[in-house]
């Protein structure tokens, strides 16, 4: 008997956490779910499931598409399994995008509630939908730089839910990865016209160059770590709109958000300790430094005792997917 082949589908899911939030994005969101082969062949047969989070920029079900000299995400899985590397798993890709390019994956007064989209809505979801085994010992997370921050800030802050975790090439020691961008902002600001003349000129901006991308960038981590229900888009700026000077109130309001300084509560250690994989890696050529913050997150676990796996890789930071070859086997052997 031949097997049924492995397929993605695509749930179309109308949030009602997600309805009115404060930048108007869309409530009703797409959900990719790779089933693995075999699916439809033992009806009562069920499978680990991870949820693979995106980088900032591209959103879950955008992983699956084509990609020019590479394989697509769909592909690098099916190769996986057929391969006999890793067990026959169910993969979610959510979709968090923003207007801003992302939502960080956490409950923001500035862009809206998308940790609890994640944990209230598509997870209850899919394990209606599929045949998941519905527990956090058999669900995990996973993603790299936005998509890495926000699995690991998932496993601290649900570790009921998701019992093990990859997070690669994470966002993390945010004195080396945010505030270079922050000392750029306010100059990038004055070439737009401010934050309301940028924001409004998001879609029709070209060419959306690397100095967009990087304005665009502090002001998503603007709306997610500096909400303000009280200012004028939902959130403060983290400078001074007319001196560019690091605004300090601000920036301690975002450092709460930073893994590494969360690792000072002993409340999202034991999160930590209790997954079944804690895996880490990062290019040690990352042109974001994210090898420092990655570094510094190894040794604060190893000095806290957290068992964890921790990788460095000689390359950079893009088009690392193929570092999915090695944490996915990892996360399902860890789930099975």
């Amino acid at each position: 008997m031949i097997a049924s082949p492995s397929r993605v589908e695509q749930l179309t899911f109308a949030s009602q956490v997600l309805e009115e939030n404060p930048l108007g994005d869309p409530s009703t969101r797409a959900v990719a779910v790779y089933l693995p082969t075999g699916h439809d062949d033992h009806a009562d047969l069920r499978y680990p499931v991870v949820y693979l989070l995106s980088s900032h920029g591209g959103t879950g079900p955008s992983l699956m598409n084509w990609r020019p000299w590479d394989v697509t995400i769909k592909s690098q899985i099916d190769a996986l399994i057929d391969s006999g590397q890793m067990a026959p798993a169910i993969v979610v890709l959510p979709d968090m995008w923003t207007r801003f390019g992302g939502s960080q994956y956490i409950n923001s007064a500035g862009m809206g509630r998308y940790e609890d989209y994640l944990v209230r809505e598509i997870v209850p979801l899919v394990d209606r939908s599929y045949r998941t085994i519905p527990d956090r010992d058999h669900r995990g997370i996973m993603g790299r730089s936005s998509g890495g921050f926000g699995a690991i800030t998932q496993a601290m802050h649900h570790p009921e839910i998701f019992g093990a975790f990859a997070c690669q090439s994470g966002d993390l020691y945010w004195e080396y990865t945010c505030l270079p961008g922050l000392s750029r902002m306010h100059q990038q600001l004055e070439r737009r016209g401010g934050l309301d003349a940028f924001i409004a000129a998001i879609p029709a901006i070209r060419p959306k160059n690397g100095a967009f991308w990087d304005l665009i960038m502090t002001v998503c981590w603007s709306a997610a770590f500096g909400g303000n229900p009280g200012a004028p888009h939902g959130f403060d700026l983290p400078v001074d709109p007319v001196t560019g000077a690091l605004d300090e109130q601000v920036w301690t309001r975002w450092l709460e958000h930073d893994p590494i300084r969360k690792l000072d509560n002993p409340v999202f250690v034991d999160a930590l300790r209790q997954a079944r994989l804690a895996f880490i890696d990062v290019g040690q050529f990352d042109e974001y430094q994210l090898q420092v913050g990655a570094r510094v997150l190894h040794q604060k676990l190893e000095a806290l005792g957290v068992p964890h796996v921790y990788e460095e890789y000689p390359d950079g930071h893009r088009d690392t997917h193929y570092r999915f070859d090695a944490s996915l086997p990892r996360l399902v052997e860890a789930l099975t």
